[in-house]
This record gives C-alpha cells, structure tokens and sequence, in this order.
C-alpha cells in the first residue's frame, strides 16, 4: 500500500474502454448487466502496492485491464513463494471468493496497473442467476487447476531455458489471460521476478526461445510465435 492511499480508497467507477475489456460482462443477459454495471469498480494500483493479502477477508472479485501483478505467499521462513503472473484480461480469486474464505495469497502490481472489482455479494448473485457467468467461472477453475499442475511440474525442472518458456506460455494462456493476444508487455526484470532467476538468466533464456523461433523480442515485450513449442518445451516423446 502506498502511504497517500491504499487501492481501495483509489476506486472509481470504470470508463466505457475499461468496461470494454472486462470478458465475461457480455456474457450476461439486459437485465443482469443493468444490475452489476452500477457496482463496478476500478483502482490503479502502484508497483508493489497490494490488491489482495494474505488472511484478509475477501470483499471483491478482481480482474486486470491492464498492467501486470504477481501472485504469491510468504513462508514461515519468510522465503516469498510466486505462483504465477496475472496480466490483462486476467481474474482471479474465484475459489477464495465462492467460498468467503480468507485470502492465502498475496496479489501485487509489479507496475502501474488498472484492476477492476467486483464486489462479493454480487459476485454470489450472479452465479445464483446468471447462467453465462457460471459457465465463464467453471471455465475458468477448470482452466486455473490445469495452471497449478503445470506450474508444480515446472517448480520440479531445474532447466532454466523450460522454467522460462513454460512461464511464459502459461501468461499466453487466451482462456486466462484474453487481454493478451500475441504480445505480452513485459519486462525481463518482471519476468525474472515471476520465474524466480536473474534477470540475467532470463535474458540467456529468452534469446535461446528467440533463435528456435518460439518467441521473437520486442520492445516493451514478447511477441508469441509458437504457442504450442513454447508450452511443449523440455518435454520429451
């Protein structure tokens, strides 16, 4: 949090563009939409500024438009524990929000972002009345559970150029992540701090991925050009 305000005093209602990029609004019917637009919210949170932190209550559903967040835990040891990236188009929190559980994760902007919210108990009427909401948030457990297994796999390997390309594919994820496309606006310090290696090491990495063609380096980020090479990389059979 920064000093002046936190993320939750920074709300505001959304502009129509940021509306735009919010994936499952169109999925509701008139009169769900009607209901849930008046609720939206908005904040811009700061580069380590927190939206979400561990044991504090949930009170909205979020989602990125824009900018990118890390999601992680701190261990007993102290020891910081980073599960994934977050990048546009991304929600998150669906479990912890359908059950009303305590948050068991940190949620942090790595860089200036625009998160949007959805507060809890709206969050629950819609999956009480809308069938297109439910079918978004079934899709996405399925595809988040998928997200975990992958990323144990990935903790196991201690090949730096597969923890890459396998991190990198999972932030290309169009189930996910809509607001991606083919380019990922981020930076090899941000992505070092997702992976858990230099930024130096990320650099080897991400050149290796360049010349086998799987990736191509631009600026402000990574253009994917073989999603699939990507997301088989180090694999064997």
């Amino acid at each position: 949090m920064t000093q002046q305000s936190s993320v939750y005093q920074r709300r505001r209602a959304p502009s129509p563009s940021e509306l735009a990029q919010i994936p499952w609004l169109n999925l509701l019917a008139e009169d769900a939409r009607t209901r849930i637009l008046p609720q939206l919210v908005v904040s811009d949170p700061l580069p380590g500024d927190h939206v979400c932190r561990m044991g504090r209550p949930v009170t909205f559903w979020f989602g990125v438009i824009d900018g990118l967040l890390k999601m992680s835990t701190d261990s007993a040891s102290g020891r910081t524990i980073t599960y994934t990236g977050v990048p546009p188009g991304g929600w998150f929190g669906e479990g912890t929000a359908i059950k009303r559980e305590p948050y068991r994760y940190n949620i942090m902007a790595l860089r200036r972002s625009v998160v949007a919210g959805l507060p809890i108990d709206d969050f629950h009427w819609l999956l009480d009345h809308s069938i297109g909401f439910n079918r978004f948030v079934m899709n996405q457990l399925n595809e988040r559970l998928a997200q975990f297994i992958e990323a144990r796999e990935i903790d196991r390997s201690n090949d730096p150029d597969v923890r890459v390309a396998r991190n990198l594919a999972a932030l290309f994820n169009p189930a996910l992540f809509p607001g991606v496309g083919e380019m990922l606006r981020i930076t090899q310090q941000e992505l070092a701090y997702l992976v858990g290696l230099s930024r130096q090491r990320v650099n080897v990495a991400l050149n290796t991925l360049e010349q086998q063609g799987a990736i191509r380096i631009e600026y402000g980020g990574m253009r994917v050009l073989n999603l699939p090479a990507l997301r088989a990389y180090g694999t064997t059979g």
